[in-house]
């Protein structure tokens, strides 16, 4: 991450609301999370498909739990988001959580990032989705207030209203699921929304228990990251292939991939 992008980040939490935090019981609901998808609606899609499949023979109401960052990276962005903003498949709920790429998006949107430390994050592959021209549009204006202001008005407004309701954390008696991790330090009702979608370090290095299993993704790999009490399903989609779910269901945990 930048020095400038890293200051943004830090004059845009005084900005941002607090984001909603979910709490349900799953105990009896079979439950989905399904990791960073950046781009890939072809490789949502087929996860959906598996995990449909997976629970043809459960009964009653299933649950999928999306991770966060759904766009920036691979090719179809807006295609994604279109996509979760519609009603999940036949027998599911679903609920979207937010990641840092969609907060950085709003960062940029609300004037708290520049147009070069957005790019950073991969989104003009995001620009591309809406119809944009990345390369083309600095050579357009003259200015970057009016790249700036003609980019903010091109995007569409469900999107990103959409985009500002995402809840930031979802709590279960015995699971958390957030997009990057928790600050072990802090109690699980304490944490910032931003420790939630961008901790790295203090979370994943911690010597400090953890105060149940805690989901999440942000972090990539090859493969998910199984840990006594945590897992990580970020496992690059957008350049792997590779998007992967975890099912949880009856204490147990059964992980599968694209």
């Amino acid at each position: 991450m930048s020095d400038s992008l890293a200051r943004s980040r830090e004059g845009s939490k005084a900005g941002r609301q607090q984001r909603p935090r979910v709490s349900m019981d799953i105990a009896d609901i079979p439950t989905y999370a399904i990791g960073d998808v950046h781009g890939r609606l072809d490789l949502l899609q087929k996860a959906e498909e598996a995990i449909v499949r997976d629970a043809e023979h459960i009964p009653g109401t299933k649950l999928i739990v999306m991770l966060g960052d759904y766009i920036d990276r691979g090719p179809q962005s807006a295609h994604v988001i279109s996509h979760i903003m519609d009603p999940a498949p036949e027998g599911f709920e679903r609920i979207c959580l937010a990641g840092n790429h969609e907060i950085v998006m709003l960062d940029y949107i609300d004037g708290w990032a520049s147009y070069d430390d957005w790019m950073t994050m991969g989104a003009a592959e995001l620009l591309r989705s809406y119809g944009l021209d990345p390369d083309h549009l600095p050579l357009v204006f003259r200015s970057g207030a009016q790249l700036d202001a003609f980019i903010r008005q091109s995007l569409p407004h469900t999107h990103i209203d959409f985009i500002r309701s995402l809840p930031i954390m979802l709590d279960t008696p015995n699971v958390a699921f957030v997009h990057a991790g928790i600050d072990p330090r802090v109690p699980l009702e304490e944490q910032a929304d931003d420790d939630l979608a961008f901790i790295r370090q203090r979370f994943l290095e911690s010597p400090l228990p953890l105060p149940k299993l805690i989901v999440h993704g942000h972090t990539p790999g090859d493969q998910p990251d199984v840990q006594p009490m945590r897992l990580n399903l970020d496992t690059r989609a957008f350049r792997s292939g590779r998007l992967s779910v975890a099912r949880f269901w009856q204490g147990q945990v059964y992980l599968f991939s694209t």
